[in-house]
């Protein structure tokens, strides 16, 4: 019987230990597994944007370039405008994606890009267009760029 109870609280702890870090472990990571998961399921060739953080909320995804996301034209239209908190970018080009807070083929306005090799930026609430506006809920319009033309300037 002795053995029994020594096996069973053995057990009953061995459970507890596994159960609380990996819930804990859960938690933490579960906004860089939601974008992961985005990005795991994204489109090849493709920019994308979600209303809200980790890439949650999808907005719309584009393979070109988009200069006014609150018409009706182009891939983002209407309310998409001013909504994005998250970004990612699945491009096959290897060139980053530049968004704008304002609109029109000049692309005019402040501007911060999205490299490839950083796939996406989870939360944009402490990014900034290079014209000092907030980049989060205030993307107009985006475009395909090289890295060269960003001058350094990348969300993060």
């Amino acid at each position: 019987m002795r053995k029994i109870h020594a096996a069973f609280a053995a057990l009953a702890l061995a459970t507890l230990g596994t159960a609380v870090p990996a819930t804990a472990a859960h938690a933490g990571a579960q906004s860089v597994a939601t974008c992961k998961g985005a990005w795991d399921g994204a489109t090849p060739g493709y920019f994308y944007a979600y209303d809200g953080y980790n890439c949650v909320g999808f907005l719309g995804k584009a393979a070109g370039s988009d200069s006014n996301w609150g018409n009706g034209q182009g891939s983002f239209q209407g309310g998409d405008t001013n909504k994005a908190s998250s970004v990612l970018n699945k491009g096959t080009s290897g060139m980053a994606v530049a968004v704008y807070n304002g609109t029109g083929t000049d692309w005019g306005g402040g501007y911060s890009c999205l490299a490839r090799s950083e796939y996406y930026a989870s939360n944009l609430s402490d990014n900034y267009f290079t014209s000092g506006a907030g980049v989060n809920n205030g993307i107009s319009s985006h475009r395909w760029v090289w890295n060269s033309a960003c001058y350094g300037h990348f969300l993060t």
